[in-house]
C-alpha cells in the first residue's frame, strides 16, 4: 500500500459510517467506467503484485481447503 493510500485510508476511517459509505459508493461508481480489458488488466496487474510480495515473503497463504472451510462455517 502506498503511503499517500494508506493516509487517505486513515482520514477516511475517521468520517462517520453515513460518510464512510457514501465516498464507498463513489470509489465504486468511478470503477464502472472502465471497460473489460481495462478491467482485466488491472487484475491482472493486482494478481502480479501480489504474487510478487508473496515471492518476496511480504504475504502469507492458505491452502484453499482452509479457506474455503473457514468461509463456509463464517455463513452458518
Amino acid at each position: 500500500m502506498s503511503p499517500m493510500l494508506k493516509e487517505c485510508e486513515e482520514q477516511a476511517m475517521k468520517l462517520s459510517i453515513k460518510d464512510r459509505a457514501a465516498l464507498a459508493h463513489h470509489l465504486i461508481a468511478s470503477l464502472d467506467g472502465f471497460d473489460s480489458t481495462e478491467n482485466e488488466r488491472l487484475w491482472v496487474e493486482e494478481a502480479e503484485a501480489r504474487y510478487e510480495a508473496y515471492q518476496r515473503g511480504e504475504l502469507t497463504a492458505r491452502p484453499i481447503e482452509d479457506v474455503l472451510r473457514d468461509a463456509r462455517a463464517g455463513l452458518q
